[in-house]
């Protein structure tokens, strides 16, 4: 059953005149009549009364005219639901995220501006760690996700937001504070305050530190940066973070540069590819989001700049 054929069918029940429901429909009055003998086929019943003086409805017709009205409208509210979504007048932007962004991407003035853009569009957020975030922008449930990146992800796309090398991060007076050469094998002795394994930073320096072959120590997993830099702070142990983070605190802290080779830190934005742009994500919103991140270029002078494919 076809949409036109219904929409021939209650002009004319609306007309009782197929001279001006051909009109009305803008085609030719023996399409009009062919149209509504096919749906009667399909029917298999008659929906009109035809003779050379009127034209009038079937009980059958009455009966149908009903459920043919509400299924043409629900199309029209249907096509219109899709319109303002790619309008951006309507719809859900699902966005996941690490924490400690704020020293690379100001997402929350971001979201902002996307809000003023759309403010039929409404926006979640959630935080994770990347390996949970990655999980759910494959499953759809987010539609973009920013992290910490060591590895192209499997079945995504991601486009880099900032590049940093990492930096020992350790209390003010430790012995290591202020060197600039420090090679990984002399960290072997250190204890280490670390994220948990599935953390994105996490999983780039244990990889650093197994390609170098050099073990390390670590005493303190934990899920969040403050909780992290307090215990190097007293003098736990010793991390590796990005400078940026590294340099968010006022209370003096030890800071030491690695030797080569650098361990480069990437925050991505990951999403589904599929849209028209190559690589682009497959819906609207994502894309309007990423075309608002490279047109503010939000990315702090020292990091990527605007986004380019990771």
């Amino acid at each position: 059953m076809e949409v036109r054929h219904l929409q021939h069918f209650v002009a004319v029940a609306e007309e009782l005149n197929f001279t001006r429901a051909a009109r009305r429909v803008n085609i030719v009055q023996s399409a009009l009549s062919t149209s509504v003998r096919a749906l009667e086929e399909e029917l298999g019943t008659r929906l009109f009364v035809r003779n050379t003086r009127q034209v009038r409805l079937t009980t059958a017709g009455s009966v149908f005219l009903g459920k043919a009205r509400a299924v043409l409208e629900a199309v029209r509210d249907a096509r219109l639901s899709v319109a303002q979504f790619n309008g951006l007048e309507a719809g859900t932007l699902s966005i996941g995220t690490v924490q400690s962004l704020p020293a690379f991407l100001d997402l929350p003035a971001l979201i902002s501006a996307f809000h003023q853009r759309h403010p039929g569009m409404e926006i979640r957020l959630c935080q994770g760690s990347s390996q949970h975030l990655l999980e759910k922008v494959r499953s759809g449930r987010l539609d973009l996700a920013f992290l910490p990146l060591c590895e192209p992800p499997e079945g995504l796309a991601a486009t880099l937001i900032a590049c940093e090398a990492l930096v020992l991060v350790c209390a003010a007076g430790h012995p290591l504070a202020g060197r600039r050469d420090v090679p990984l094998d002399a960290l072997q002795r250190e204890v280490f305050v670390d994220f948990e394994p599935d953390w994105g930073t996490r999983r780039l320096v244990d990889r650093s530190f197994a390609e170098a072959g050099v073990e390390r120590r670590i005493a303190f997993e934990v899920n969040d940066l403050e909780t992290l830099l307090n215990l190097v702070d007293r003098g736990l142990g010793v991390a590796l973070l990005p400078q940026a983070i590294a340099e968010s605190k006022r209370e003096p802290r030890g800071i030491a540069h690695l030797a080569g080779p650098e361990i480069c830190w990437e925050l991505v934005v990951a999403y589904v590819p599929g849209g028209e742009a190559a690589g682009g994500p497959a819906d609207r919103a994502p894309q309007a989001f990423l075309d608002l991140l490279t047109a503010t270029n939000t990315a702090p002078a020292g990091g990527a700049g605007a986004p380019r494919p990771a």
